[in-house]
């Protein structure tokens, strides 16, 4: 969720904003135009004469997209699968790290035909794009190790400085949160996750609220930190591919669920400690609305 952007439509269609629906109208399951078809044959005449499958990300959210140790190399749950997909459909990947704010309506503007990195399948951000659904998620609250402000809920976060970060959709949920309380937050935003955390270090905020898995990569490699059991807002995230291309949509879809079918799905997500998240049947449009 650290990807689950909850800014408002502005005039230009931006992250979260609407540029009406796809003529697909309400959420599909599957995508029936890829019935009896492999994901190869799928792939829209203008992609397959391009060779390549163009994917944005943001770094800096392991162990979704990061660098290797020491690198520029961009690896990670979502390098790996767009890697795999590419080849599933006879493409080359290539891969931009860009600004997470700047994700979608890079899709939109056509400079890549993909973005992952760990994207909310929200109603908001389906007024812009489309999904495919393929991880399952939720946002849990992140504190010092041994937690001493003894945080356990969203409630007690009340009245305390908090770090979330911008356009995510836990920074959403810090929002409605502090709507309810009697004594507000004192909410910071941050640039990402890492940058957030940094605050908790310093004594700048006392909890932050990230996506689970990567909150739990964190604490592992650093043991500075405690997750706290609750996951709020799950649901799926999805692969986002701008509405006026719906062969595309298709394309990946048919190319996951041929992963899922093959095993290798699973083998990348068990490479990063995330098979708790796999989903058994890859799906597109199919969040809460």
């Amino acid at each position: 969720m650290r990807k689950h952007l909850v800014i408002a439509m502005i005039a230009v269609c931006a992250l979260s904003a609407g540029c009406g629906r796809s003529t697909s109208g309400t959420a599909a399951r599957t995508d029936p135009s890829a019935a009896g078809k492999s994901a190869k044959e799928l792939v829209p005449d203008q992609v397959r004469k391009s060779g390549e499958l163009r994917m944005a990300t943001s770094e800096g959210y392991p162990p979704m997209e990061m660098y290797k140790p020491g690198t520029q190399e961009l690896t990670g749950v979502d390098i790996d699968l767009a890697v795999a997909i590419a080849g599933r459909l006879g493409l080359k990947v290539t891969t931009t790290n860009a600004a997470f704010d700047g994700l979608i309506p890079g899709l939109q503007a056509g400079r890549w035909d993909i973005a992952m990195s760990s994207l909310s399948d929200t109603e908001q951000r389906r007024k812009a794009v489309d999904f495919v659904d393929y991880f399952n998620a939720g946002g849990s609250i992140m504190v010092k190790k041994g937690n001493p402000e003894g945080i356990r809920t969203l409630e007690d976060l009340c009245g305390k400085k908090v770090v979330l970060a911008k356009g995510s959709s836990n920074l959403d949920i810090g929002l409605r949160q502090n709507d309810k309380c009697a004594q507000k937050m004192q909410i910071m935003q941050s640039e990402d996750a890492p940058t957030g955390l940094l605050t908790i270090d310093s004594g700048r905020s006392v909890a932050t609220i990230v996506d689970s898995p990567v909150g739990h990569m964190y604490a592992k490699e650093t043991g500075k930190y405690d997750v706290l059991p609750e996951q709020y807002d799950a649901g799926p995230w999805g692969i986002a591919i701008d509405k006026r291309n719906p062969a595309l949509r298709g394309a990946v879809a048919k190319a996951l669920q041929e992963l899922v079918d093959s095993g290798e799905y699973k083998q990348i997500l068990d490479k990063y400690g995330t098979a708790a998240n796999a989903l058994p049947k890859i799906t597109i449009n199919t969040g809460a609305s």
